[in-house]
């Protein structure tokens, strides 16, 4: 079970996470960081980055300030709350210390993690008040990548097992989201997703029975309920359906953390810590067949066009283009191609102007910012007839610069316009659902 940050962002809040772990069995529970604590060690890290040392102090002080108030208003005893002052106050002072320290490439990961660190240690101090027998397994000791910065399952499945065994009478084992080792055993994180990955990965370690990822919402909307009404929770998606609205802009979860769950089988649950009775999203290896499930949207993309009657034909080309983007490390979302010339898109702006200086060298470059991508996705099996036309027919009153089908199938793309991209989302709605 895991829950973001959100869902343990105030006193109130941990109490109901706690009474919704409590007395449900053998679980493994995942924290993140309270809501706004890792933006502030954010702060702390680019103030002392930036040789700030005393704005890095006064940033620490107001941190701890905020959990001085939380501990007040969170335990009933005294003694439990002077208890968790005693663990939290240690973190503090060493993030004092780190403020007098000479800047490294590992600052940032070490301020980082104590966001975790403080909300984990805080909810096991409240669930041993509370008389539940919870343990908590620090994730820097179970959860390490390797060199190549991708979970090192073999090690996590070993660290677990034996973290498990030597508190087999526990009912709860409480541990960190987001934050593990690197292979040379320094503090790093999973970047990626984030706690989700985290959940995902000790999932897929224990072979647990389902992963459960609670936030403020619902479940997965079969749109975005920020820009369209009567949005509606998708019951059941495909791995294959999940990962693709996660990748174009579904932000209730990132397209590569569930990915450990989808590999060994184990269903993942969307649900929501404010309205636990709702039933949520499932998320497994079952196909629902004819059917849309929803629609997501990709802001700040940028659409290049490479276009050259040289390479009419010429074998190479699209070797050559990949090539450059490759280079700079820049991934590309959708691509459509004809005889003389292609059209991608990407997300990234970093490497932007030498992309465009490398692949003049093979034609006509053309740019179009503040771009959008809408995502549709369903069972779109080439054989099935009707839904790429559906999909067009909502949109045939708005401009399209460039459509995406067959890649997958359970995904067809639009490029749109930035000041179009409202309208899509509401015609896309009223057209499928």
């Amino acid at each position: 079970m895991k829950f973001g940050g959100t869902s343990v962002g105030s006193p109130e809040r941990i109490r109901n996470v706690a009474s919704l772990i409590s007395g449900k069995g053998q679980n493994f529970v995942v924290l993140s960081a309270m809501s706004g604590t890792t933006n502030s060690l954010l702060e702390i890290s680019s103030a002392l980055k930036n040789g700030k040392k005393e704005e890095a102090k006064q940033l620490v002080d107001a941190l701890e300030k905020r959990y001085v108030e939380v501990v007040k208003q969170l335990y009933a005893s005294e003694d439990t709350a002077n208890k968790t002052w005693g663990i939290l106050s240690n973190f503090f002072a060493e993030l004092k210390d780190i403020c007098n320290e000479k800047v490294n490439s590992l600052t940032e990961k070490r301020i980082v993690a104590f966001g975790e660190l403080m909300s984990t240690n805080m909810m096991h101090q409240y669930l041993l008040s509370q008389g539940v027998k919870a343990v908590l397994i620090p994730a820097l000791e179970i959860m390490r990548t390797n060199q190549h910065n991708e979970p090192d399952m073999d090690y996590i499945k070993r660290a677990t097992k034996e973290a498990l065994c030597q508190n087999a009478e526990a009912d709860l084992y409480l541990t960190q989201g987001f934050i593990c080792r690197d292979a040379s055993g320094e503090i790093h994180n999973l970047e990626r997703g984030g706690s989700d990955y985290t959940a995902s990965i000790l999932g897929a370690a224990v072979l647990a029975e389902e992963v459960e990822i609670w936030t403020d919402i619902d479940g997965m909307h079969n749109n975005d309920p920020r820009f369209v009404k009567n949005t509606r929770p998708v019951r059941n998606l495909h791995f294959e359906e999940a990962a693709e609205l996660a990748y174009f802009g579904a932000k209730i979860l990132h397209p590569t953390c569930i990915l450990p769950a989808k590999e060994n089988n184990i269903p993942v649950r969307l649900l929501n810590t404010m309205q636990p009775e709702a039933e949520g999203t499932l998320i497994n290896n079952e196909l629902t067949h004819d059917a849309i499930k929803a629609v997501a949207a990709k802001d700040n993309i940028i659409a290049i066009k490479i276009k050259s009657t040289r390479m009419l034909l010429a074998y190479g080309f699209l070797k050559k283009v990949f090539e450059v983007f490759e280079r700079y490390e820049t991934a590309i979302d959708m691509i459509t191609t004809s005889e003389v010339g292609v059209s991608l898109t990407i997300d990234n702006d970093k490497n932007l102007e030498k992309i465009i200086a490398e692949l003049e060298k093979y034609g006509d470059v053309s740019v179009d910012r503040d771009m959008v991508i809408i995502c549709v996705v369903g069972d779109l099996e080439w054989q099935n007839r009707g839904f790429e036309a559906d999909a067009l027919a909502a949109l045939h009153d708005l401009p399209v610069r460039m459509i995406s089908y067959g890649g997958s199938n359970y995904n067809i793309s639009f490029l749109i316009r930035r000041e179009d991209k409202e309208e899509a989302l509401r015609k896309l709605s009223e057209n499928l659902f």
